[in-house]
């Protein structure tokens, strides 16, 4: 295919608007767009490539292909995953190194989208601490680059047929994506079928070019209107539940329209073609793969930036590494002579490399030895939520279904107790299952993060998107319905009762806001009352006092890299005098009052006489300033015992 100085140019703006996203300057809320604009980028030129091979030939040569690939991604990936390691080594608290080790050998073998796409959970680490979160954009070209060749080796003798197959898949992919965007919005965003149509756009405008002869050159407008879509997107478009969705037609339509009409001559195609957005465009992939691990690296050490000027300085840094990467790794590879068997060779040492490091890291869990015994016990609590799943499932169908429940204690038993909750409950599920082992008596774990365990209540959370807040309102109306019909006669409720009492989080979750649509106690009593109908025995759960100030990643990290000292400093974050919390537990604690229930109260086993801590007896019993650790649930496993007491011998459940 003959180069096109305006695609380098057309890459350029796409870098650029995810560069700047990712380091949070203005202007850009919808600046990782330019993902999309790469998409169609490379259907276009790799289809193009290969239907003209296929044309000409009446083949396709798959070693020439996948050796023009590697040589073009493999060694700047590899460059940049080693240098990443290094200084994830330096940093990184063990249990995120370990997690890097995992994405580490994801992203080798180019499947970390669908590492990405599962870890994609409630205590997952945010976004912003995944150093090779960004490769998952490359897993899914990967993948298109097996899926590709082949659909044209077993179908490119009838290229009617073969053309009529790109346009059926080319719309079911994009029918399922708006589909699933609201379904199941990280499949959508994360995997390839749901990503194919992107690129298939791309193909299936080179397929007409070449089979038109086109001289990809229509009207002036026709860039205008593409430019205008692309930088509509990249201002306007919101990160959210709804992209991909149909929001993510318009700028691969723009992207379509400019590589459409990139041989006329227009003011657009002619900046696209000049020097600076060129010169951007050669080093797009560099400054892609080196943007993400400065931008992480960058902020995790500094906690947050000082302002947009500092941004800016990271920025430059990356260009700069980009630089170095394209003149130094990347084009001495591309232009290099080497034989398909070398470079294969060479390809499969570095991946092998690559992938013994990472289960390296994996299997050491992260190296905690790295750092000194003074930020063990928050480097141990900032792992400790790893719980065993093995049991737990989500229905499909039935009473629960679309409802994560985990049956407990011994199996091939009928439950005898139902504990249905938040995500508080899953922070306590390790010392709840504890005592329904020990005691003999089976039960079921009901729980939806974030969802307020209460009847007739919506919510509006700032924390959550409007399809999470109506899935909390679906899941609570399923589980009413499920309740009575499971004959078990004792329940447990668990939730972050402050909160929805509150109307907000606390210490360093207080920017964290909750509407209920009726108010806590109400919502409470009504609740209490409906169940009691199908209850013999309930007991709630007093929430676990919140340590404001405490969060074992933060507390870690500082430690570790000496910008905390074990002290007053110290003792002050992981502690809080029990007359401070006065005021936020008081509307919850009187919302119980009167109500028929049997309150577990955890309190005297978490607090002295004057404090509440999250450490005690060298051991993290928080992980954050709410949610407990598996540690601490198990260490507080005993205040369950009478909600799992046996039934006297003789009585029927």
């Amino acid at each position: 295919m003959t180069y096109r100085k305006e695609i380098d140019g057309l890459r350029s703006i796409a870098v650029l608007s995810v560069v700047l996203f990712h380091f949070g300057m203005p202007g850009v809320s919808g600046g990782f767009i330019g993902v999309d604009v790469f998409f169609v980028i490379s259907g276009f030129l790799i289809g193009g490539i290969l239907w003209g091979e296929l044309a000409s030939q009446g083949r396709i040569s798959f070693s020439r292909f996948y050796m023009r690939r590697i040589k073009r991604l493999a060694p700047a990936y590899v460059a940049m995953a080693l240098v990443s390691l290094a200084f994830a080594w330096l940093i990184l608290l063990p249990f995120e190194f370990r997690e890097f080790g995992k994405s580490l050998i994801a992203a080798t073998v180019y499947l970390s989208n669908i590492l990405f796409f599962r870890q994609s959970g409630y205590f997952d680490s945010g976004a912003d601490e995944k150093l090779l979160l960004h490769t998952w954009s490359l897993s899914v070209e990967e993948q298109f680059y097996i899926f590709l060749p082949l659909l044209l080796l077993l179908l490119g003798r009838r290229k009617t047929g073969l053309f009529v197959t790109l346009i059926a898949l080319f719309w079911a992919s994009l029918l399922t994506s708006i589909y699933t965007t609201f379904s199941n919005h990280s499949a959508a965003f994360y995997l390839f079928p749901f990503r194919a149509w992107e690129l298939l756009s791309g193909v299936l405008l080179a397929i007409y070019g070449r089979q038109t002869a086109c001289k990809w050159a229509v009207a002036p407008w026709i860039s205008w209107l593409g430019m205008a879509l692309v930088l509509g997107g990249i201002i306007w478009i919101e990160k959210g539940a709804q992209f991909p969705g149909y929001q993510v037609i318009f700028p691969v339509l723009g992207t379509a329209l400019l590589l459409l009409n990139g041989n006329d001559d227009n003011l657009i195609n002619r900046t696209l073609s000049t020097r600076l957005p060129v010169g951007i465009g050669l080093i797009s992939y560099s400054l892609y793969l080196w943007h993400w691990p400065v931008f992480v690296l960058s902020t995790y050490y500094r906690d947050t930036y000082s302002g947009p000027l500092e941004a800016l300085l990271w920025v430059g840094g990356s260009f700069g590494l980009a630089w170095l990467s394209w003149r130094f790794v990347e084009r001495p590879f591309r232009q290099s002579q080497s034989s398909a068997a070398g470079v294969f060779a060479g390809a499969a040492v570095a991946s092998l490399l690559l992938i013994g490091l990472g289960a390296v890291l994996y299997k050491k869990d992260g190296l905690p030895q790295r750092f000194g015994p003074e930020a063990a016990i928050h480097i141990q609590a900032s792992a400790d939520f790893l719980q065993d799943w093995r049991r737990c499932h989500v229905p499909q169908q039935g009473d629960f279904a679309g409802i994560e429940i985990c049956p407990i204690g011994p199996e091939n038993q009928k439950p005898q107790v139902v504990i249905w909750g938040d995500s508080h409950l899953r922070a306590f599920k390790e010392g709840i299952a504890q005592i329904a082992r020990k005691q003999g008596v089976a039960g079921l774990i009901i729980w939806h993060a974030g969802c307020p365990p209460l009847f007739d209540v919506s919510k509006q959370e700032s924390a959550a998107t409007p399809q999470q807040d109506a899935a909390c309102t679906a899941a609570n109306q399923k589980i009413r319905t499920a309740l009575p019909r499971l004959g078990i006669d004792r329940l447990l409720l668990v939730g972050r009762w402050n909160y929805y009492a509150q109307g907000a989080g606390i210490g360093l979750d207080a920017q964290n806001k909750i509407t209920l649509s009726t108010d806590f106690a109400t919502a409470l009593q009504h609740t209490i009352a409906e169940l009691s109908t199908s209850f013999d025995q309930i007991y709630v759960l007093r929430q676990a006092p919140e340590i404001t100030g405490y969060d074992s990643r933060i507390i870690a990290r500082q430690l570790a890299h000496g910008k905390l000292a074990p002290g007053a400093d110290l003792e002050a974050l992981q502690s809080i005098a029990r007359a401070d919390l006065d005021a936020r537990t008081q509307p919850a604690n009187q919302a119980l009052v009167g109500l028929d229930v049997t309150l577990i109260d955890p309190w005297p086993l978490l607090c002295d006489a004057r404090f509440c801590h999250a450490v005690q007896n060298g051991l993290g019993y928080y992980f954050d300033n709410n949610h407990l650790t598996n540690t601490g649930a198990r260490q507080l496993r005993h205040i369950f015992a009478p909600v799992f007491a046996p039934l006297p011998r003789g009585t029927n459940d």
